[in-house]
């Protein structure tokens, strides 16, 4: 029978939950670096009991680790990356230059089909690869390169590269999101970058319809059908059919169209999730009331699902890496709070259970389902 494995990173370390493929009873496994953020844990699809972290803290920053047996043990492994692109400065909230910086690492993508290749998206934006499992960081220095870097700025949570996603069918194609620049796409490998924002509108913004500049919150795709992309951006559910060269606004009948994750499910690409919050001031749900939004039609047209969800005097958030599924032929969804709990639906959305609680705040959530 089929294994499930949530990866959930949280505020004050990692915590690794396990269950068969009913998904009914759940292991909770940690916490591992306790005290330290998680930002990102993700396992590679080649090996799934190669898993990578990024933890870090104000006091002592950034570190890796690496497991090769599914989180029962950790090596920490090198934290040399190396910048290569050309030195400078970026916008800060003011429009005044500030330096480029290394925070810390926000995301970590696996390569398709080798175990010791990953990619890493950082504060200050910028993307890094790894080919010798984590020991040397790289900079895929193009990105930084692109004459639109100094106009790029911060979003609330700082300027972070969140979003990596590989093209099944081509792995030179990665398309990758930055708060607060946009969303870029590379089709040789992150030699070259090209912004793919056209169709965005952000009246937060001295030019809405600005080529960089818009605060792009996640972006999603299937597998099957890597040309269409889902978009949760700071307002606005946005949809793509041609690899993000255009965009349009799909988020319907929405009670609010600002949020943070966005997900598609395993097995119908035309499902997608959304959790959407009140404001960009007031992260928590409309009305107190945890409620997932599903749509089967790629967007437009949204149905609540709330059995099993608190339905009043909830105030939590659900952040952008923190919303997940399962391959299971019944699909699993999953998704953390900043209220530390976890959530799963064995069902697609119909009905939700809470397979943890009283976590610290969760940052991160993967899933791997293994065979």
């Amino acid at each position: 029978m089929s294994k499930v494995r949530v990866l959930v990173g949280t505020k004050k370390g990692a915590f690794i939950l396990e269950s068969d493929g009913k998904r009914q009873n759940w292991s909770i496994n940690g916490p591992h670096f306790g005290g330290w953020e998680i930002y990102h844990m993700k396992g590679s699809p080649v090996d799934p009991n190669r898993i990578y972290v990024s933890q870090s803290t104000g006091w002592h920053g950034q570190m890796m680790q690496r497991s090769n047996d599914g989180g029962q043990t950790w090596e920490t492994v090198g934290n040399k990356f190396t910048y290569e692109g050309v030195p400078g400065t970026h916008q800060w909230y003011d429009g005044t230059p500030h330096p480029w910086e290394f925070k810390r690492v926000w995301h970590l993508e696996p390569s398709l089909s080798d175990a010791d290749t990953v990619y890493a998206g950082v504060e200050d934006a910028a993307i890094f690869k790894t080919t010798d499992g984590g020991q040397n960081w790289k900079e895929l220095q193009g990105l930084r390169e692109h004459g639109t870097g100094p106009k790029w700025q911060p979003g609330a949570g700082g300027m972070c590269l969140h979003t990596i996603l590989i093209d099944p069918t081509n792995h030179d194609r990665i398309f990758i999101a930055i708060s607060a620049a946009g969303a870029f796409r590379t089709d040789d490998g992150g030699a070259t970058w090209k912004p793919i924002n056209q169709g965005l509108r952000s009246e937060y913004i001295p030019d809405p319809k600005a080529e960089v500049g818009h605060c792009v919150h996640r972006i999603a795709m299937h597998p099957s059908r890597p040309n269409t992309l889902f978009m949760q951006k700071h307002w606005d559910v946005m949809r793509s059919d041609d690899a993000g060269d255009s965009w349009v606004e799909v988020s319907g009948n929405l009670p609010t169209d600002f949020g943070f994750p966005i997900q598609v499910h395993a097995h119908e690409p035309e499902t997608i999730y959304v959790v959407p919050i009140k404001s960009d001031s007031l992260h928590f749900p409309p009305d107190g009331q945890l409620r997932v939004y599903r749509s089967r039609t790629g967007g437009n047209e949204w149905e609540a699902l709330t059995k099993g969800l608190p339905q009043s005097d909830c105030y939590v958030n659900i952040l952008r890496d923190a919303m997940s599924a399962d391959s299971l032929d019944s699909c699993g969804i999953y998704f953390g709070t900043t209220g530390g709990q976890v959530y799963a639906s064995a069902d697609s959305g119909d009905t939700w259970t809470a397979i943890a609680r009283d976590l610290p705040s969760v940052l991160s959530v993967e899933v791997q389902t293994i065979a």
